[in-house]
């Protein structure tokens, strides 16, 4: 998060819109919220220390293979990072798919209401129709 903020210093708000899926979302929302930034949310997680203590302990990056390891004090880190709620809904437009597996979109829904929003009824957490959303998140964060 130091290293996203010292690159948000060099912007000019108003030109700066987030895009965060899952944990990403989490941490675009603490960010936009900490920032007044603008934020494209896609089925973000929420409360990802309780979601996270299940992998405590050594785990594999799935692409690289490189091994770390997830701890108590990680997860004290998230949740020094939680938006109890949201200050102004109309800089977020949260893209949401209701049939993500991992995720319960309902939680979602809850916390960002008042937002603009995309609903994918049988969308998954990887969001694979991802393509069709390009332009509207453009058009958001052209605004």
């Amino acid at each position: 998060m130091l290293q996203v903020e010292a690159l948000l210093a060099k912007c000019a708000p108003q030109n700066v819109t987030l895009v965060g899926s899952s944990l990403g979302g989490f941490y675009a929302t603490w960010l936009a919220e900490r920032h007044g930034l603008r934020a494209v949310l896609i089925n973000p997680a929420i409360r990802p220390y309780e979601l996270l203590t299940p992998y405590l302990g050594v785990q594999t990056n799935l692409y690289t293979a490189a091994q770390y390891e997830l701890t108590p004090t990680h997860l004290e880190q998230l949740r020094a990072l939680d938006v109890d709620e949201i200050t102004r809904p109309e800089r977020y437009l949260l893209l949401l798919a209701m049939a993500d597996e991992v995720l319960d979109s309902r939680i979602a829904l809850q916390k960002y209401r008042g937002t603009r929003q995309r609903i994918d009824p049988a969308g998954d957490h990887g969001f694979s129709n991802f393509a069709s959303y390009i332009e509207p998140i453009l058009a958001f964060g052209a605004m």
